[in-house]
């Protein structure tokens, strides 16, 4: 099958590579342009491109969708189907409806629930018993489109946003070469009007802890957002932590490296303050010369 394929991150590349040793044909990569990293702030391409060159599959990074060259680049293409993984910018029509068979989106989470940009933390946010990966036919509108395959998966008590990430790219893959080779005999299904939430995007606001939260929704919160943009109470990142027992006024210290939460107490496991190495939360207390009782800074 000529596929056209559409992504930018790490999470995209292990579904390129899945349509590579299918033995489909990939016509083109698209991905976001290059941009600035580092303190350098040298330019560098996104990790889908960077596995294109290697694959020698020719690389688009348009600025634009719905103007310029792109658009009749793209359809000139004449790709049976695109695949689009995390592109990270919505398809106009023009583009959705230029490969013959449509667009086939893989989107992280069960749809209906979590449309949008973020749905990998928000299932841990949210405190979800499960997620998944959902093949969806692309439509107009945020990830709105009739489902085609669906695959569940628990998440661990324990697991953060990026350990779910790096079990659902594969899966995620695994999927979409299961879609392509169906893909005559799937009924495409609408997906239900209940049960619809949005994962809003991510910002550093979301990083400040509320000790007066329950340990429950700070263990979440702290898990939920360890790949960015992380969590922190002042200066004191918390890299990570687990809810355990214990009671006191939110925010103090505990024994063992425990901090009163509005219930319960969150244990530190690891911590690191600016400018050093991260410690276990008790070598932390230890250097900063806390003791139970003192609130954290």
């Amino acid at each position: 099958m000529r596929v056209a394929f559409l992504g930018t991150p790490h999470f995209a590349v292990p579904t390129l590579d899945a349509i590579h040793e299918a033995g489909h044909e990939i016509c083109a990569v698209v991905a976001q342009p290059d941009k600035p990293v580092g303190r350098g702030q040298s330019m560098a391409s996104p990790p889908t491109v960077v596995r294109a060159r290697e694959l020698g599959v020719p690389v688009y990074q348009p600025t634009k969708l719905k103007s310029g060259d792109f658009p009749g680049q793209f359809a000139a293409l004449d790709a049976e189907v695109a695949v689009v993984v995390a592109y990270g910018r919505i398809l106009p029509l023009a583009l959705l409806e230029a490969p013959r068979r449509g667009c086939i989106n893989v989107h992280a989470s069960l749809l209906p629930r979590w449309r949008g940009a973020a749905p990998i933390q928000w299932s841990i946010l949210a405190g979800d018993a499960e997620t998944g990966i959902t093949t969806m036919q692309m439509a107009e509108g945020l990830d709105t489109g009739d489902i085609l395959l669906q695959r569940r998966t628990p998440i661990g008590a324990e697991e953060t946003s990026g350990q779910l990430h790096d079990r659902l790219a594969p899966m995620g893959a695994e999927l979409l070469v299961d879609t392509l080779a169906r893909l005559d005999g799937i009924v495409p299904c609408p997906q239900p009007e209940v049960g619809v939430t949005y994962a809003k995007m991510l910002d550093r606001e979301m990083s400040s802890l509320d000790w007066t939260r329950t340990a429950v929704e700070i263990d979440r919160q702290v898990r939920g957002l360890s790949r960015w943009p992380g969590t922190a109470s002042g200066n004191l990142k918390v890299l990570r932590a687990r809810p355990v027992a214990g009671a006191g006024l939110p925010g103090t210290l505990l024994d063992g490296a425990r901090v009163a939460c509005g219930e319960g107490a969150i244990e530190l496991l690891e911590v690191q303050v600016p400018g050093k190495k991260a410690v276990s939360g008790r070598d932390w207390m230890n250097g900063a010369r806390l003791r139970p009782g003192d609130r954290v800074p």
